[in-house]
């Protein structure tokens, strides 16, 4: 086993327990910080896959952008702070063992598949996946339409939280 197979798993159950501690943190604040840390740990692995585009994207966006203004939306809301009851469930136990078992099959049939056994062809030397990409967001013919519009949902978003927050 190799530093970064050693890495890789570390990370994974850092951002696992992180996903735990995000879904059951009874204060929303420390929700949205593990919900950070989570994300982090996306990106890290992201790194340790050669996929640097995608790890930038994931700290620029989700982290920089959605994950800080949820943290805003959570502070200016302060009824939501105020909320004092539990976050769980009393179905918890059987929604737990669902997943493990949803876990436990989606595993078996990975194990199954071919596709760990064989290995990526090599893209060719010429092949620019960045500028490629570039010029697919800002081509009229490719994803301008939806880049733009989810920049339109975001400042939607961001309105709406300052509209929630002025009407307190």
């Amino acid at each position: 086993m190799t530093l970064q197979h050693i890495l890789f798993f570390v990370i994974a159950a850092m951002s696992l327990g992180a996903a735990m501690m995000t879904v059951s943190a009874r204060n929303l604040v420390h929700a949205a910080l593990w919900l950070i840390v989570t994300l982090f740990g996306v990106a890290v692995l992201f790194v340790l896959l050669n996929a640097a585009f995608l790890a930038i994207v994931q700290v620029v966006i989700y982290i920089g952008a959605i994950a800080i203004l949820m943290i805003f939306a959570i502070m200016l809301t302060r009824r939501v702070m105020q909320d004092s009851s539990t976050n769980f469930n009393s179905g918890w136990p059987l929604a737990a063992l669902l997943a493990l078992i949803l876990f436990g099959g989606l595993g078996f049939l990975l194990s199954q598949w071919g596709g760990f056994s064989t290995v990526a062809p090599n893209l060719p030397a010429n092949l620019d996946p960045l500028r490629s990409l570039g010029t697919a967001l800002v081509s009229p013919d490719a994803y301008v339409l939806p880049f733009e519009v989810a920049s339109v949902l975001l400042l939607a978003a961001l309105i709406g939280a300052m509209v929630v927050a002025a009407e307190q």
